[in-house]
């Protein structure tokens, strides 16, 4: 007889699904308790509080297929987690099944060919680190415990943007486990549809076990960073502006506002030079006239192989932390924008919170829009907002609201200076509006693919305009 509709059979197809997992997969690596399961469901963001039935810590494709085919047939929500640093969880479901990548760490490297074959787990700091070794490098963000597929798939801003393009545009190939459970390779001349979705499109279209990363011979760069008052903000972020403008590829700028040791906050100017090492490290040259746009409160400029640069962003934001992020993209840094940036810092309500832009400019701006699915070309910058406090932090007695608040309005002040859209890795379903414009007229086939390959929305990566993901 067919069960009633309102009965509750999660136990019944839980325990279906796990026998079904454990005939093709090493139970040990089937995970619903225990120190595993929790590590497996601990999360950079604290506040990220989810609960899946089961953790399959996966050590081939073949497991992921396993786990892939398994929850396909018990009807049970699938995510993939690799470095697990998305704000809003989404390498977790309620419920769900989680495919944890972290056993799939491995990199290779063939520097004849400035190529990395890359596993679905690893994380930047792992490519870096890898590539280094022989005297190369790859395209990431600012922080090495970020998923490299990950950021990848979402387009990936960084400090080697204006040189070399997005994390998305140095993809050569991938190897991805479909919905079906089968297994494809996909580049430009194999399955170039699937290919040409995953640069830029989230991971919206399979669990990919392996990625084809092209290398850079630049594993030392001049970069640092220079504090300046906030007093000084207009004048500095002013003379900034029409520096980047016409800046070379080589230089890279991050600029924001912190919270100081003081609790006031300051400018904050991140330059990176992937040029010729002697002329970025000149007092006369791009790098140190950056220090002379007003009168800083600390200069730390030098020659830094990229994986320290890394691992200085990781211990700035540490995992565990409760927090929240908004983005928006700007033309530019004009002096109503800074005034709404100014007015947000003084607003801080934590201090390890963060205003960040990051320039879009150079090689990045020139690539095609129709070649890959990444919705914005033209130069820009992409503001990160970012609310970050600690666990058990009540002190106005209302939890995380107050430290939310703040980041909703400065999200909300930023609008109306704002372009269309915005970096799909940092949107979620509270701005659906962004949502829907954020691969602009790439959408209605980044839309088809998904329906070609997941016609049934098993993958919610980052957000699609109407499907499940919002």
């Amino acid at each position: 007889m067919p069960s009633r509709p309102d009965v509750d059979r999660s136990d019944e197809v839980n325990a279906a699904l796990l026998a079904d997992l454990r005939s093709t997969i090493s139970s040990s690596r089937v995970l619903t308790g225990g120190p595993e399961y929790e590590r497996s469901v601990t999360l950079f963001n604290g506040a990220a509080d989810i609960r899946p039935a089961v953790v399959v810590r996966c050590a081939t494709a073949a497991d992921v297929q396993a786990a892939v085919r398994a929850a396909g047939e018990h009807g049970v929500p699938v995510s993939v987690r690799g470095g697990g640093h998305d704000f809003w969880g989404r390498a977790l479901r309620p419920g769900g099944l989680v495919i944890d990548l972290a056993d799939m760490r491995g990199v290779r490297v063939d520097a004849d060919r400035r190529v990395a074959t890359v596993e679905g787990g690893a994380l930047s700091s792992d490519v870096v680190a890898a590539a280094e070794r022989v005297g190369l490098t790859a395209v990431t963000g600012t922080a090495g415990a970020v998923g490299m597929v990950g950021i990848t798939l979402g387009g990936g801003y960084g400090p080697l943007t204006g040189r070399f393009g997005l994390a998305a545009d140095n993809l050569l190939g991938a190897e991805v486990v479909l919905a079906d459970g089968s297994r494809v390779d996909t580049d430009a001349e194999h399955e170039p549809d699937l290919f040409w979705a995953l640069r830029g499109g989230g991971g919206n279209f399979g669990v990919v076990t392996s990625a084809r990363i092209r290398l850079h011979p630049v594993p030392t760069v001049v970069t640092g960073t220079i504090f300046y008052p906030i007093s000084q903000a207009s004048r500095v972020l002013g003379d900034l502006g029409e520096i980047l403008q016409g800046g070379p590829d080589e230089l890279t700028v991050d600029v924001g506002l912190l919270p100081s040791a003081d609790g006031a906050p300051a400018v904050y100017v991140a330059p990176t030079w992937s040029g010729d090492l002697d002329e970025g490290a000149t007092e006369n040259g791009p790098v140190h006239a950056l220090t002379r746009l007003g009168m800083p409160l600390l200069v730390d400029i030098g020659r830094t192989t990229r994986s320290a640069g890394l691992a200085a962003t990781d211990a700035m934001f540490p995992v565990g932390r409760m927090g929240a992020i908004r983005s928006r993209n700007i033309s530019g840094i004009s002096a109503s924008i800074t005034d709404v940036l100014v007015q947000g810092a003084h607003a801080f309500t934590s201090p390890f919170s963060a205003i960040l832009l990051h320039q879009f400019h150079g090689a990045a701006a020139r690539v095609p829009l129709d070649s890959t699915a990444f919705g914005r070309r033209e130069p820009h910058q992409m503001a990160e907002l970012i609310s970050l406090w600690e666990k058990g932090d009540d002190s106005a007695g209302e939890g995380g609201a107050r430290h939310l608040r703040w980041v909703e309005r400065l999200h909300a002040a930023l609008e109306p200076f704002s372009l269309p859209g915005g970096y799909v890795n940092f949107l979620g379903p509270e701005t659906p509006d962004q949502v829907a414009h954020s691969y602009g007229p790439n959408t209605e086939r980044l839309l088809a693919i998904k329906s070609a390959v997941d016609p049934d929305s098993m993958f919610v990566g980052t957000p699609l305009p109407c499907t499940p993901a919002l």
